[in-house]
């Protein structure tokens, strides 16, 4: 059996993420224990390790339960505060997992938190809180300019990546990306797509860093129809593209 990515859905609306085979398993983010456990029993899987992207608690939540019954490597950003944490990760190093034959580079991706990173190995990006569909994170700790330099990183990656972000709120995204880019044809077949998925009851995502580049205005504030909806927005002359990125995402703060 070839690696699958399994969403188990968490509180209102997060998702763990579980790369796994035929036995083994790795988990994303587990702000609750509870679904990883039930999953894991349900499938006959042993967990092999856990990936933590940031620190908020609805991504480590479920870390030290886990713990108590796996003993797994923990990974996780080195400079927040992660619990259990067994290997501390900086941008340039790798995690490998050989019970999935996988290994992970690491990105340092600012912005939603101070040391928030990403997880890339070929085809597969867990991204946390940084990149959504559609979107991106709320800046608790960084700057927009740190936010823009991390997306950067993403929008580098093979087009055909596989991008998990850990919460279902790509329909919102839409609704506020159509806003800013009404004549966006890429973004209206998305909002189509959206819509059927989510009225069959199946995830949003994975997306794709190519559909990202086309329909995600926080990935194309480059772009003069971008950058004219923010200065329309602000009414007032935007001289960068992050003074564009700021009014964006205080835009959408407030959608």
């Amino acid at each position: 059996m070839l690696n699958q990515v399994i969403p188990l859905p968490a509180f209102l609306d997060n998702y763990i993420w579980c790369l796994r085979n035929a036995t083994d398993a790795l988990v994303v983010d587990p702000g609750d224990a509870e679904p990883v456990f039930a999953y894991l029993k349900q499938e006959r899987l042993r967990l092999r390790a856990i990936l933590v992207t940031h620190h908020h608690a609805d991504h480590v939540g479920g870390v030290e339960a886990l713990l108590a019954e796996y003993n797994v490597p923990v990974f996780g950003p080195a400079s927040e505060t992660i619990p259990g944490r067994t290997r501390a990760l900086r941008e340039g190093d790798t995690v490998v997992v050989d019970a999935l034959d996988v290994t992970f580079r690491i990105l340092d991706v600012p912005g939603h938190t101070a040391g928030h990173i990403a997880y890339f190995a070929p085809g597969i990006l867990f991204c946390g809180d940084t990149l959504f569909s559609a979107g991106c994170g709320r800046l608790f700790e960084g700057t927009p300019a740190q936010m823009m330099a991390s997306l950067a990183k993403f929008a580098a990656l093979p087009g055909p990546t596989r991008v998990y972000c850990t919460h279902e709120y790509t329909a919102a995204n839409i609704r506020f990306a159509r806003t800013v880019d009404p004549d966006n044809l890429d973004l209206a077949d998305r909002e189509r797509d959206v819509r059927a998925a989510r009225d069959a009851g199946t995830p949003s995502l994975p997306s794709t860093i190519t559909t990202e580049l086309d329909t995600n205005p926080f990935l194309r504030v480059h772009r003069p129809e971008i950058a004219a909806a923010a200065a329309r927005h602000a009414n007032r002359l935007l001289a960068t593209p992050v003074d564009a990125f700021t009014v964006l995402r205080e835009w959408k703060n407030r959608f």
